[in-house]
């Protein structure tokens, strides 16, 4: 008697832990139930892979979809959208919305929002203010909490951690790793004359200089080692950073961005204007060249896009009037698959930074890995497919993308969430998208 499964993909190349292999995969009950050559097994649907990659769930550990209080940028639904029409099956969202992320009430309605309209899986971080340090221990371990996230620079009000203090004692509560945007805010403080002297974008990443990265970053470092407190330094933009956390991997994992490793100054301030402004800045080709080698070396752990739209009107006021932040959770996977296609990444690599490394790092439970018994979360993609970026396939609701008209080999077909076809040839299906469980809050 045939097995017989809910979905059944077929005749895929099969990236695993294993390695890259032909196979099938079939689902059974939102979980993968069996990989392998799966013979006469039948299945309520069957999706003809040949010729496509089947790759684990990708999950973006790093987005911002401005809802409650910005969503006229973005929302849960729209956000969710765009990341399963780029691949993407799973996103960690961050605090910075009106109000903050900062408490239990904050977070529960953020799940609350997203039931029956999230596309893709979800997590949200919650933030630390400076005044909720003792709570946060109780507010990291609640379902649907990916861990605590710390600004030390470029936030505002509550959630701005700038000082060592303050740092400290956030770090001191609580167990599980702490994300960090780590810029040094005094220093951007005493340098904030140089993007009010009248120039353009092209002053920002002089203004929130590779010194202002490099010194927040030791700051962090410091008090990791104090508190004994796990770190993961996000959006690293420096040569200098990589250099000094590869010293420092045993507490601190780090990630990178698309956009930081595709994009450099002059040329990109030149072409997009504020369009290319962003906190942390794209930085010249130097360190650009920097944030590659440290991909090559393994000190980066993981991709995340930091998506963070504002409307049009918004980015085209002038410096320094002009928000920073652009999206990009729908064009990481594309812009990265073309960097395997040009030889700098492997697709194993690839794998690592966007599905492996997210789980190891945060403990999901059951996804990022293609295995028996994980969620039947799948990203099939076309590396020989060439699309170019347009407007017409974004789906974030601000309506734009630095990489609009970058043609790319290598491409998103389908996006399976637990069984669930969310997307398949850009078309989307019914939003099915459910808090993402951890090793370290299951039975909270």
């Amino acid at each position: 008697m045939s097995e017989s499964y809910d979905l059944l993909v077929r005749g895929g190349t099969l990236v695993t832990p294993a390695g890259i292999s032909p196979g099938d995969v079939g689902i059974r009950a939102g979980r993968i139930a069996a990989i392998g050559s799966l013979g006469r097994a039948s299945a309520g649907r069957t999706i003809d892979a040949a010729g496509l990659h089947v790759l684990p769930g990708l999950i973006d550990t790093q987005v911002h979809f401005r809802e409650p209080g910005l969503d006229h940028k973005e929302d849960l639904a729209t956000g969710t959208a765009a990341a399963v029409a780029g691949g993407i099956c799973t996103i960690f969202e961050m605090p910075n919305t009106k109000p903050n992320t900062a408490d239990r009430a904050a977070l529960e309605d953020k799940l609350a929002r997203a039931k029956g309209r999230a596309f893709a899986d979800h997590a949200f971080f919650v933030g630390a203010t400076g005044f909720n340090s003792t709570e946060l221990p109780a507010l990291e371990r609640l379902p649907g909490c990916c861990g605590v996230k710390i600004f030390m620079g470029a936030s505002t009000g509550d959630l701005l951690v700038d000082d060592d203090l303050r740092l400290t004692e956030a770090l001191r509560h609580g167990s599980r790793r702490v994300a960090v945007h780590a810029e040094d805010e005094p220093r951007l403080r005493d340098r904030r004359f140089i993007a009010e002297s009248g120039g353009g974008p092209e002053l920002h990443p002089e203004w929130r200089d590779a010194e202002s990265a490099l010194k927040a970053t030791r700051r962090l470092i410091a008090a990791a080692r104090a508190t004994g407190r796990r770190v993961h330094v996000l959006h690293i933009t420096t040569a200098d950073e990589m250099a000094y956390l590869a010293d420092h991997k045993d507490i601190a994992t780090v990630e990178a961005t698309p956009q930081h490793l595709t994009l450099a100054a002059p040329e990109a301030y030149q072409r997009l204007g504020t369009f290319a402004q962003m906190n942390p800045p794209i930085r010249d080709a130097h360190h650009r060249d920097g944030l590659w080698r440290a991909v090559a070396a393994g000190i980066v752990d993981v991709l995340g896009s930091d998506h963070a739209p504002h409307t049009r009107e918004e980015k085209a006021q002038a410096y320094p009037a002009s928000p920073s932040g652009m999206p990009g959770v729908q064009t990481m996977l594309p812009l990265m698959l073309d960097a395997v296609h040009q030889g700098k990444l492997t697709l194993l690599r690839l794998v690592d930074l966007l599905a492996h490394g997210p789980q190891r790092i945060f403990g999901i439970a059951g996804k990022g890995r293609l295995v028996v018994g994980y969620d039947g979360d799948l990203t099939l993609v076309d590396l020989k497919r060439r699309e170019t970026i347009a407007a017409n396939w974004l789906r974030s609701k601000c309506g734009w993308s630095p990489f609009e008209g970058v043609e790319v080999t290598g491409w998103p077909i389908a996006t399976i969430l637990r069984g669930h076809v969310a997307m398949q040839e850009g078309e989307l299906f019914e939003p099915k998208g459910a808090p993402v469980r951890f090793t370290e809050t299951l039975g909270a």
